[in-house]
């Protein structure tokens, strides 16, 4: 059974009016996703030879109602390319570019293209698209286990999951990061992933990491700022706009894929936190909003794990607990400083209930429903 996902009819929408731009990691579904939006349609990828020469030449059928375009990004000047291709094709025809890395081409896609496109970003899955598959409660389970990533998420064992695992970050470490920036020791790279995925959930410093590394913290910088670029990792930051100087200034690094992390309270922050980024990611680009995704800490060491902002303004905290439901003196704290809706998100409630200054929320069901 196909899993449908969440952005597939926002895409086919905007299709009808623009050229859509679809990014997001390596091998999480976009291709499957952008052949399942239209019957019939033609798909070519820079990244193959022969398909590269074609769209140099650009010889494909005028006459098919969609066009994919997939890895263009890699084309030198592909921008003012597609805003040719695009003002001068048939009008039946719709045209989707996807590509497997962000590295700042789709969300700032220049002057070329201005007033011409969509842009999307397709996350690992998330609990509400599983409902089909799973219940939320084994979805959830097999998010912590597995990751989001289709093939690991579908694979027939943990073995195979883990296969997939290592060949994934080594084709990105290998192939992808050279686009962005020269590494003379990828394995110094591959050793920041490893560094990371056992700081989750935890404030990043820069220069710890570059002394377990031997490098500057400049550098350190750098190269978590690649791992953004390329789908690896996002980073949460703190919340500052009200206390700019009482709050530490340190992110919080989290992964695209939950596999990597270790720990189960970790994993469980992980999986709300990309949840969160996927809502705020779906809701920027279908209703225009703005949405940024916080931590809060002072000096004081009072922290909360999440606080969503849309259009500068406080939504709600989110707390995550795999077992607690007795509300964080934080999460009580900064409800009240803040004036905005708090939530404790617990993996083994029940069910929910509400507190003096908070809700307390099964993990499962809340994800459920999390418009994502």
């Amino acid at each position: 059974m196909v899993i449908q996902r969440r952005l597939a009819p926002a895409i086919s929408a905007d299709l009808s009016r623009k050229l859509v731009l679809l990014s997001g990691p390596r091998q999480v579904g976009k291709t499957t996703l952008a052949r399942a939006v239209e019957d019939g349609a033609e798909y070519l990828n820079y990244d193959i030879l022969t398909h590269r020469r074609r769209i140099q030449r650009e010889e494909w059928d005028r006459e098919r109602s969609l066009l994919i375009l997939d890895e263009l990004h890699k084309m030198r000047g592909w921008k003012g390319w597609l805003k040719g291709v695009w003002d001068g094709r048939e009008p039946i025809q719709k045209i989707l570019v996807t590509g497997s890395s962000r590295l700042d081409t789709f969300r700032r896609a220049g002057d070329s293209l201005a007033g011409r496109f969509f842009h999307h970003q397709l996350h690992p899955f998330t609990v509400r698209e599983l409902r089909g598959r799973f219940d939320p409660r084994a979805a959830v389970g097999r998010l912590l286990l597995r990751g989001g990533f289709p093939e690991p998420l579908l694979a027939t064992s943990d073995e195979e999951a883990e296969r997939w695992r290592t060949s994934h970050l080594d084709r990105i470490v290998r192939d992808d990061v050279d686009a962005i920036e020269r590494v003379r020791d990828v394995r110094q790279l591959e050793l920041l992933v490893e560094l990371l995925s056992e700081r989750v959930g935890s404030n990043v410093s820069y220069q710890n990491l570059a002394e377990d590394l031997t490098v500057s913290a400049p550098t350190v910088k750098r190269w978590i700022e690649v791992l953004e670029a390329l789908c690896v990792v996002f980073t949460v930051r703190p919340y500052t706009q009200a206390q700019s100087r009482s709050l530490r200034k340190e992110p919080k690094v989290y992964f695209y894929d939950l596999g990597r992390v270790r720990g189960e309270a970790a994993r469980l922050e992980n999986l709300v936190a990309g949840h969160l980024l996927a809502r705020n990611s779906f809701l920027s680009s279908t209703k225009g909003q703005r949405r940024e995704l916080h931590y809060v800490r002072d000096k004081e060491r009072r922290e909360v794990d999440f606080l969503t902002i849309v259009d500068r303004r406080p939504e709600f905290l989110i707390e995550v607990k795999t077992a607690d439901e007795s509300i964080s003196p934080a999460l009580a704290y900064y409800a009240a400083r803040i004036e905005c809706p708090a939530l404790q998100l617990v993996l083994t409630a029940a069910r929910a209930s509400t507190r003096a200054l908070a809700r307390v929320a099964p993990v499962a069901s809340w994800l459920a429903d999390l418009e994502a």
